[in-house]
């Protein structure tokens, strides 16, 4: 069974945060493959990864990359059922690197790097994804300090956001009481999701707290879970910055 997860990077200047895809792993049958995508070569500022430096080859191993396992905290670390926690694991249980890796995202707070699965279409319930919340650390303190008070379960609206500067596909997260703004959709997943609210009825959506993680760092405290209905031909992570850029990578990734 294959497991595919995006590698987003984050280009950031002293106005900007832009994300995006560039790169994609996949785990099939005991073999662990990584290519770049289309996003790698549009996304301003991007730099290949150490010992990955051809964004026409794909790169094979039998073991995860260290440019992911190294996003891994071993189960000797004290902190380690915190890590688990955060993304949703139940305690002492032992998931695989890659369900980690798109639950986590990987983040690290010394780089740009973030990894994430496409999403999933479930037979009931159509759209199902989990993201971490965006843009907690541009906002003002008294957003911080609301976010800080969300609770799990707690309800959430999404607003889409054309007037924003920096991305006409933005979409908002707000309270769902006195509708404070607390941050965004991430932005490689924007696209998508603004296809759904502009597809779906609103009764169909349903964005909730997954988690509120207390103790993580803001880009880790706030576990989104969101639902909706899968309207006729959408198709998930499919603009050409998630194209793999090797054509032998487009036939393997398909389902």
């Amino acid at each position: 069974m294959k497991n595919i997860l995006f590698v987003a990077w984050r280009s950031r200047d002293q106005n900007n945060e832009a994300w995006g895809p560039v790169g994609m792993l996949v785990h099939d049958v005991g073999v662990y493959r990584f290519c770049y995508t289309y996003g790698a070569e549009k996304l301003l500022g991007f730099q290949p990864f150490p010992g990955m430096d051809d964004l026409n080859k794909v790169y094979e191993s039998e073991e995860l990359f260290p440019l992911f396992s190294n996003r891994l905290l071993p189960r000797t670390r004290p902190e380690y059922e915190a890590f688990l926690r955060w993304g949703g694991f139940e305690s002492g249980s032992q998931p695989d690197p890659i369900t980690v890796l798109g639950i986590t995202g990987g983040i690290r707070q010394t780089d740009s790097i973030e990894v994430f699965p496409c999403a999933i279409r479930e037979e009931f319930c159509g759209y199902f994804n989990k993201f971490f919340l965006h843009g907690v650390s541009w906002m003002p303190p008294a957003a911080i300090e609301r976010v800080n008070r969300l609770i799990s379960g707690e309800k959430l609206s999404l607003m889409p956001d054309p007037c924003n500067h920096f991305d006409h596909n933005a979409v908002a997260l707000r309270t769902d009481t006195e509708r404070t703004l607390i941050g965004y959709v991430p932005r490689y997943l924007a696209r998508d999701i603004l296809h759904l609210l502009n597809n779906c009825e609103p009764d169909s959506i349903d964005l909730v707290v997954d988690r509120l993680n207390t103790d993580a760092p803001l880009q880790q405290k706030v576990l989104c879970r969101m639902r909706s209905c899968w309207p006729d031909n959408f198709k998930p992570c499919s603009g050409k910055e998630f194209r793999p850029i090797p054509k032998e990578m487009a036939g393997l990734c398909t389902a």
